[in-house]
């Protein structure tokens, strides 16, 4: 669409007399301004952290649209606030303009602690597979408002949504949206987990119909007093309304034209790897799926065609009877829990930087599946003393950093060889995040992966 005919409509024409800011200047502040510029409108890149943009507010200004991260109560903030500004998020402002160049658009959504990018990826093989004209973004992928401003005319854009997004939007409206799962996790960032909490269950004041995992306790218990359809999934029988697993298949009796109807859009073999928590995923990402009109056939094409991301159960090595497993992205305790439940015997790799979370519950419940664990990272010493409250048969051992992350992993390495016998998983899962010692999860996956072949592999 031309730029002469966007600025002729009302909300990107109001913009034309507003001194506009935009705060943070990484991917999604870089793809805010980009977008005012391509559309003739002004603005300024505010982030005391990049040189590129201005590192402090010279003058008033009318809007400023705000990057995911930036704490409610950051100074900049709070002088945006008292000059009187107006604050929006990224995602509040891609509503605004999509309304007026994307009215027919069907935007659906999905948030949760875990398990969001596998299933959002899910979504976007089922696209592919079935023809229809939709692109995951938000959290994943592009930013919202550079797939909107891309030229290219989706049907439906389904987006992964982050607490932090969640946190400062307030505009955005969902056909149709999925809660997978609600536990502790940027606690650092939201002060407590009922603010986390109360982050992530804004996604449902957003959307018509709300699909929901009935297997997290945290998830119904918050979702009680919603208003909207709420369809619920589990790895059980599903009853009218629901989603659910019956034997090898999984079974839609939510989306049909009679209660007395069931139809399968998957097996358990089409879901790779077939373990609890992925198949929860493929429910959820079925479920959206289905609720914009996606066939049951199309959706299984499109599971049984996905392939799990990089450094999520990926195993990197069989030998000698013993898996060698990279599940980096494991961030949280709640995704280690995932990890560990899919194993019967594991010699456990974890620690870096719990974000405030607790680790007593993951390992209560994890116990028995845990034979001996190898303890690195700045908060280390608070999963010790969780094995040491709720697993004292597990026997840890903490490896020292001396600023070198391929020797950190060396070491590793070289202690797991020791612990581990035939029968036995090697999981780096470490319920952390990774920036005391790694760029990233993913940099901390890769040389786990590239030294376990090294040392182990030859």
């Amino acid at each position: 669409m031309p730029n002469g005919l966007l600025l002729n409509m009302s909300y990107l024409r109001s913009l034309q007399s507003k001194k506009i800011a935009v705060v943070g200047a990484g991917i999604t502040g870089e793809a805010v301004h980009n977008f005012l510029a391509s559309h003739l409108l002004e603005s300024d890149l505010i982030d005391e952290k990049n040189k590129n943009a201005k590192s402090d507010i010279s003058a008033p200004y009318d809007l400023a649209i705000i990057s995911p991260g930036w704490k409610t109560t950051h100074p900049l903030i709070e002088k945006l606030r008292a000059q009187g500004t107006e604050l929006i998020s990224e995602l509040d402002f891609s509503w605004l303009v999509k309304s007026e160049i994307a009215p027919d658009q069907k935007w659906i959504a999905l948030t949760g602690t875990n398990g969001k990018t596998t299933t959002i990826q899910m979504v976007q093989s089922i696209f592919d597979a079935s023809g229809v004209k939709g692109i995951t973004c938000g959290n994943v992928g592009e930013p919202v408002i550079k797939v909107l401003g891309s030229g290219k005319n989706y049907d439906v854009l389904a987006l992964e949504l982050s607490s932090f997004q969640l946190e400062w939007s307030q505009l955005p409206h969902f056909h149709t949206s999925a809660l997978l799962n609600i536990a502790p996790d940027h606690i650092d960032w939201h002060g407590t987990f009922d603010s986390y909490a109360d982050a992530k269950m804004k996604l449902l004041k957003f959307s018509d119909v709300a699909i929901i995992n009935s297997l997290d306790s945290e998830s119904v218990l918050r979702s009680s007093a919603w208003g909207g359809r709420k369809i619920f999934f589990s790895l059980d029988t599903p009853q009218v309304n629901e989603l659910g697993l019956v034997e090898n298949l999984l079974i839609d009796r939510a989306f049909v034209d009679n209660p007395s109807q069931a139809f399968a859009f998957a097996e358990l073999a089409d879901i790779t790897p077939t373990v609890p928590h992925n198949i929860s995923n493929a429910m959820a990402a079925g479920g959206l799926a289905l609720s914009v009109g996606i066939s049951h056939e199309g959706i299984r094409s499109g599971l049984s065609a996905f392939k799990l991301d990089s450094h999520r159960l990926e195993v990197v090595l069989e030998k000698d009877g013993i898996t060698w497993v990279d599940d980096s992205k494991a961030t949280n305790p709640h995704a280690a829990l995932a990890a560990l439940l899919s194993q019967l015997s594991a010699i456990w790799i974890a620690g870096g930087l719990a974000k405030g979370a607790s680790m007593d519950d993951l390992v209560a419940r994890c116990s028995k599946r845990i034979k001996s664990a190898i303890l690195i990272g700045q908060d280390r010493d608070l999963i010790a003393a969780a094995l040491d409250k709720h697993a004292p048969h597990v026997t840890y051992f903490p490896v020292e950093f001396d600023g070198d992350p391929e020797n950190l992993m060396r070491s590793v390495v070289s202690k797991a060889q020791e612990l581990a016998q035939s029968g036995d998983t090697v999981l780096l899962a470490p319920a952390c995040a990774s920036m005391d010692q790694f760029k990233d999860y993913a940099e901390r996956g890769d040389i786990f992966a590239r030294t376990v072949r090294e040392m182990v592999g030859m």
